[in-house]
C-alpha cells in the first residue's frame, strides 16, 4: 500500500485527488492540507511515501515546502502539480527535491500512473513538461561529457533518464541491452558522485551549461 499526502489549496481539487487515490486498491490518501505550514507540521510525523505538492500555495510556496520536507524525509517522493508551464519553475522544483512534475489537468489515470512510476524510481512528467525539459537540454551550449567526464553514450543515457524513462525504455530507445544500460548507469553514478537515478537527474538539471534564466 502506497501512502500519499496531498498539499493543495484548492478544496475541490484536493478532494478530487483524494477520491482518485482512495479509489485505487494500492493507494491510500493519509493526509491532505491547504498550506505549506500544515504540511511541514504534519507530513514528517506521518511519513508518507509520496507527496502531491501544489507549486503555488498561500504563504510559503510549494517549492520551498518541498525543500523543507526533503530535509526531514530524504526518501519521500514529491510530485509537483501546477497549472503553469513555466520552465524556470520546473527546474526550481526539481532542484528543491521533486521527483516529478505534472499539470493539474492530468487525468486520474495519469496521476495514479505517475505515483506508481515515482515509487519505482521514475521521474514522471506530462508529455508537455517532458518536451520543455528536452528542449532546454537541446539548447545547452555544453553537455556533461565535457564537465563531468561522461562519454557521449553516457550523456545520451542520462538525458533519457532525465525524461523519466525506465531502464527498459532507454535500452529500446538507443538499441542496446538492458544489462548494458545498467552498466552505463553505474559508470554515470560513479562519475557524477551520486547514489542513484534521482540524484543523477538533479545534478544534470543543475549543470552549469543549462541556462534557464528568463525562459517562460
Amino acid at each position: 500500500m502506497t501512502k500519499i499526502a496531498i498539499v493543495e489549496d484548492n478544496a475541490v481539487m484536493r478532494e478530487s485527488f483524494r477520491q482518485w487515490i482512495n479509489a485505487s486498491p494500492n493507494f491510500r490518501c493519509m493526509f491532505a492540507c491547504a498550506t505549506a505550514e500544515e504540511a511541514v507540521a504534519e507530513i514528517p510525523r506521518l511519513k508518507p511515501d509520496v507527496v502531491l505538492m501544489d507549486v503555488h500555495l498561500p504563504g510559503e510556496s510549494g517549492i520551498v515546502c518541498t525543500a523543507r520536507l526533503k530535509e526531514e524525509l530524504p526518501d519521500v517522493q514529491v510530485i509537483m502539480l501546477t497549472v503553469y508551464r513555466n520552465q524556470e519553475l520546473i527546474f526550481q522544483a526539481l532542484q528543491a527535491g521533486a521527483s516529478g512534475y505534472l499539470l493539474k489537468r492530468s487525468s486520474p489515470t495519469e496521476l495514479l500512473t505517475a505515483i506508481a512510476e515515482v515509487r519505482s524510481g521514475g521521474a514522471p512528467m506530462t508529455s508537455e513538461i517532458a518536451r520543455m525539459v528536452v528542449e532546454a537540454f537541446q539548447k545547452k551550449p555544453d553537455n556533461l561529457a565535457s564537465a563531468d567526464g561522461l562519454t557521449n553514450r553516457e550523456s545520451e543515457i542520462l538525458a533519457l533518464l532525465s525524461e523519466g524513462l525506465s531502464n527498459k525504455e532507454i535500452a529500446g530507445r538507443v538499441d542496446i541491452s538492458y544489462d548494458t544500460v545498467r552498466a552505463h548507469l553505474r559508470h554515470i553514478y560513479e562519475k557524477l558522485h551520486v547514489r542513484g537515478r534521482t540524484e543523477a537527474v538533479k545534478k544534470y538539471f543543475k549543470s552549469p551549461g543549462l541556462n534557464i534564466a528568463g525562459k517562460q
